[in-house]
């Protein structure tokens, strides 16, 4: 090092600045190209963020964070004018050395290099604080235009309309209670009247769409997906993949589907043959098996090597393996967790419809796997309950199915008020007239027909 620094004494301040120019003009050319380059990214987004199918809560945080780019412009600018400053420190620096006398036919006083760098240097700082005023006109009138669109929103009215007489009580209740659920932040509700209206609009149904609302961007419906003719199934493989492990009872389940196996499958071609070819459409079914989840309690599992009851999970054993063999797409859930990921339920405590239409035809259930779809399927649950099956094993009787009959009477159970069909019920009994002593569930025949 010492070396090296006695050399630099030796050399001329000329030839010391001569051997600055070139790197002075790369570090010029990489200021203009990252300034070119940050320009391009800055108005890129600036516009990007006006696309029509962003959300209207997303545009103001989104406009707000570009004002950055201003002051970053800025920044530059000011860093160009201090790097101007220093060359010209350089240039005098330059002038007052004698070999520029003798140079003065190769460079001209007026012309030398650090004169044109600095030259450039200030071009470039003008462009620079032209294209920041140019950003922050666009900026402000980004700004403004949000302003106009968010007073818009924040001006919304409770609209009365007769054909939607519970809006204004839906608002009252929004307003007072919005917060007790973060499924309502999920979807975009921040407390404003606007959002309120929007929810109740488009995620639920009791107030009409708002006029300046871009319908089909709001509410995306999902491709539909074309028919599958189903197909009679003779390897029972894949549906005792389905139903897992894990638990006793579903090796019980397993064990017995395995056990009548040939018999199932000479009940499937008879049927085959029966048919003759027939068209069936294949159904998407959710298998929902709710007393087997870790909420319920799981009473059965502990128990099932040990003389516990065994009726309920013989019959599920059943079910599945005639939906299986009768070539449907079957989906197995003994959890909560993985019952509120196949249908779509948004965070929160339950309070919300699903966050898109319900993908199953069919969902065979039990009362506890019912009470659980109530409890996190919100408004979607009436909705879409006329797709459920109730395995029910001794029946429920109509009265108390019905809750408003139950009601008046005072009839009182665990089970009952779900106001479902009679034929929704699948219970052990196979006769209309057996099954009617036990509540009239129409058997398990019924829904049979139905797929």
């Amino acid at each position: 090092m010492g070396l090296f620094m006695k050399h630099m004494r030796l050399v001329p301040r000329h030839t010391l600045l001569q051997l600055c120019f070139p790197s002075c003009r790369i570090f010029v050319l990489g200021i203009g190209f990252f300034t070119l380059c940050f320009l391009m990214t800055s108005l890129g987004g600036q516009f990007s963020a006006k696309r029509l199918g962003d959300s209207p809560f997303t545009i103001r945080t989104e406009v707000m964070g570009a004002l950055e780019s201003r002051g970053v412009l800025r920044r530059m600018s000011d860093m160009l004018e201090m790097l101007m400053k220093r060359m010209d420190i350089l240039a005098r620096l330059e002038n007052s050395t004698d070999f520029h006398k003798g140079d003065e036919a190769r460079f001209p006083l007026d012309r030398s290099p650090a004169a044109g760098l600095m030259e450039r240097i200030q071009a470039i700082a003008q462009n620079v604080s032209d294209i920041a005023i140019k950003v922050d006109q666009i900026l402000r009138n980004s700004l403004l235009n949000g302003k106009v669109v968010e007073g818009r929103r924040d001006q919304c009215e409770v609209p009365r309309d007769p054909k939607y007489p519970d809006c204004a009580g839906k608002v009252e209740w929004m307003r007072a209670r919005w917060t007790s659920d973060p499924c309502y932040a999920f979807f975009g509700v921040d407390g404003t009247e606007c959002s309120f209206l929007i929810y109740l609009s488009e995620v639920e149904w009791f107030c009409p769409p708002l006029p300046w609302r871009n319908r089909t961007a709001a509410l995306p419906s999902p491709p539909s997906l074309p028919r599958v003719q189903a197909a009679f199934q003779s390897d029972l493989a894949h549906l005792l993949e389905l139903i897992g492990t894990g638990k006793e009872s579903l090796s019980f389940m397993k064990k017995r589907i395995r056990h009548l196996a040939q018999q199932w499958l000479r009940a499937a071609r008879r049927l085959e043959q029966k048919l003759k070819g027939r068209q069936r459409d294949q159904k998407h079914i959710l298998i929902h098996i709710g007393f087997l989840t870790e909420e319920s309690g799981d009473v059965f599992s502990p128990r099932v090597l040990k003389g516990g009851p065994l009726g309920e999970m013989v019959q599920w054993a059943d079910i599945l393996a005639a939906l299986f063999l009768l070539g449907h797409s079957l989906r197995v859930t003994v959890s909560l967790k993985e019952l509120q990921s196949h249908l779509g339920v948004p965070p929160g405590r339950g309070n919300c419809p699903l966050t898109n239409p319900l993908p199953f035809d069919l969902i065979y259930t039990d009362y506890h796997g019912l009470q659980q779809m109530k409890q996190h399927m919100g408004l979607s649950f009436k909705k879409y309950r006329c797709r459920v099956r109730v395995i029910d094993t001794f029946g429920t009787e109509p009265a108390y199915n019905h809750e408003e009959y139950a009601t008046l009477r005072g009839y009182r159970t665990n089970w009952g008020y779900w106001n479902l069909q009679p034929t929704q019920f699948m219970t052990m009994f196979r006769k209309w007239g057996t099954g009617a002593r036990w509540g009239g569930s129409g058997g398990s025949q019924a829904p049979q027909k139905q797929v």
